[in-house]
C-alpha cells in the first residue's frame, strides 16, 4: 500500500512536468502559426485565441497519450537505475506488480482522451471551421485589416483602409484600385462603408473622395470628385454551413453513417483511447536499463514506437478512407500486434533466468567461444 501511493505521487508529479512541457510547446507552435495567418489575412485578427484553443483542443489527446507514455517509462527507468527493482526482486515480487497501480494512474487518463477523441475534438474542428467560413464569407472590405493591402475575391480589385470602427465596419481613409477592361481607376475616400440595396445587392458607399480613371503609361486620364460613390462589391452568402469535413462531425451522427471514409474516421477516434492503454502498458517492461550500464535510450525508442505506431494507424485510416480495406478487419489488428509485444516483453523480463531466454543464449554462446578458444 505504501509502495503504490509513492508510485501513484511519482507518477503524477511524471505526468505534470511532461505535460506541461508538451502541452507548452504544442500552443506556442499553434500560436506561431496562427499569428502568422492573421498577419497574412488569413484569419480575422480577433479570432486569434478562440482559434489558438481550439487548436490547442485538437491536439490535446495526443498529448495525454504521451504523457501517459513518457511519465511511467521515466519512472520505472529510475527505479532501474537507483536500484529500487533490484530490491523489489529480492523481496520476491514481480515487475507484474506494477500493472495494478499503473492502471490506476492510466484509466482516467484513457477515458479522458476517450471523451476528447469521440465528444471535443470534433466539436473543436467544427467551431474552428466555422470561424474560418466566417471570416471568409465576410464581403471584401470587411476581410481587409488596418494598414494592409488586401485583394478582392475577384482578383481584379485592390484595398487599403487606414482603420476601422464600429460593428457595421466603417472603414476611414480607404484606397481602392479596380483593373477592368475600361482600364485603371483608382478611388481614394475618407470614409466608407458597406450598404444593401432594396434588391439585395451589396454595394460599398464612399464618402469625401476622388475618382481617378485611365490607362497606365497615357496622358489621358479623367479625375472626378465625389461627396458619396457606391461601387458593387462581390457578394458570398452570408449563411454559416455546417463543416462538412468528416473529422468535424459528432461521434452521434458518425456512427449512423456509412462509407469508407466514415469508417476511416471511426477507426482514428477508437484507436486514441486503445493507443493510450496499450502504450502504457509497453512503458513498464520498455523502462528497463542496467544500473551499471550508464544512461540510456530508453526514452528515443519510446518516441519511435510512439510515432511508428501512429503513423501506422494513419496508414490503415488512410487505406479504409479510400475503401482498400475493410474496416472490420483493420481497426484491431494493428492493436493486437501491440497487446503480443506488451505480454512478450512481460515474459521477456520476468523469465530472465530461462534457458531460452537471449540472455541466458547468449551467455552459453560465449561461454562455448570461450572453451573452443581454449582447447586451440
Amino acid at each position: 500500500m505504501i509502495f503504490q501511493r509513492a508510485l501513484q505521487r511519482e507518477l503524477a508529479s511524471a505526468a505534470g512536468a511532461t505535460f506541461t512541457v508538451l502541452f507548452t510547446l504544442i500552443v506556442t507552435w499553434t500560436l506561431i502559426s496562427i499569428l502568422g495567418k492573421a498577419a497574412g489575412g488569413k484569419v480575422a485578427s480577433s479570432d486569434v485565441i478562440a482559434l489558438i484553443a481550439f487548436a490547442a483542443l485538437n491536439y490535446l489527446p495526443t498529448v495525454l497519450i504521451l504523457t501517459s507514455f513518457i511519465s511511467v517509462l521515466m519512472v520505472v527507468t529510475r527505479s532501474y537505475r537507483d536500484s529500487e527493482m533490484v530490491v523489489w526482486f529480492a523481496s520476491g515480487l514481480s515487475l507484474t506488480r506494477w500493472i495494478r497501480p499503473v492502471l490506476t494512474f492510466a484509466l482516467p487518463i484513457v477515458l479522458l482522451t476517450g471523451a476528447l477523441s469521440f465528444y471535443a475534438t470534433p466539436w473543436a474542428k467544427q467551431k474552428s471551421g466555422e470561424y474560418a467560413d466566417r471570416f471568409q464569407k465576410r464581403e471584401d472590405l470587411q476581410q481587409v485589416s488596418p494598414g494592409q493591402f488586401r485583394e478582392s475575391a475577384s482578383a481584379n480589385r485592390i484595398f487599403f483602409v487606414e482603420g476601422v470602427s464600429g460593428q457595421s465596419a466603417v472603414v476611414h481613409n480607404v484606397f481602392v484600385n479596380t483593373v477592368d477592361d475600361k482600364g485603371t481607376a483608382t478611388v481614394v475616400a475618407k470614409e466608407g462603408i458597406i450598404s444593401t440595396s432594396a434588391e439585395g445587392d451589396r454595394y460599398l458607399v464612399l464618402k469625401n473622395g476622388r475618382r481617378y480613371q485611365g490607362t497606365p503609361g497615357s496622358a489621358e486620364f479623367q479625375t472626378m470628385e465625389f461627396e458619396r460613390y457606391s461601387m458593387r462589391v462581390a457578394n458570398k452568402a452570408q449563411e454559416l454551413g455546417a463543416s462538412n469535413n468528416v473529422d468535424a462531425m459528432p461521434s452521434a451522427l458518425l456512427f449512423k453513417g456509412t462509407g469508407p471514409i466514415i469508417h476511416g474516421e471511426i477507426l482514428w477516434r477508437v484507436s486514441l483511447p486503445i493507443t493510450c492503454l496499450l502504450l502504457t502498458l509497453l512503458a513498464i517492461p520498455l523502462g528497463f536499463v542496467n544500473p551499471r550500464g550508464g544512461s540510456s535510450a530508453n526514452l528515443i525508442v519510446a518516441l519511435l514506437v510512439f510515432f511508428s505506431y501512429n503513423n501506422l494507424i494513419k496508414v490503415f485510416e488512410g487505406s479504409v478512407r479510400q475503401g482498400r480495406m475493410n474496416f472490420a478487419l483493420s481497426w484491431w489488428p494493428l492493436h493486437l500486434c501491440l497487446a503480443i509485444v506488451v505480454v512478450m516483453l512481460f515474459a521477456w523480463r520476468l523469465n530472465v533466468n530461462h534457458r531460452y531466454h537471449p540472455r541466458v543464449l547468449w551467455s552459453a554462446f560465449k561461454r562455448g567461444a570461450a572453451k573452443e578458444a581454449t582447447v586451440k
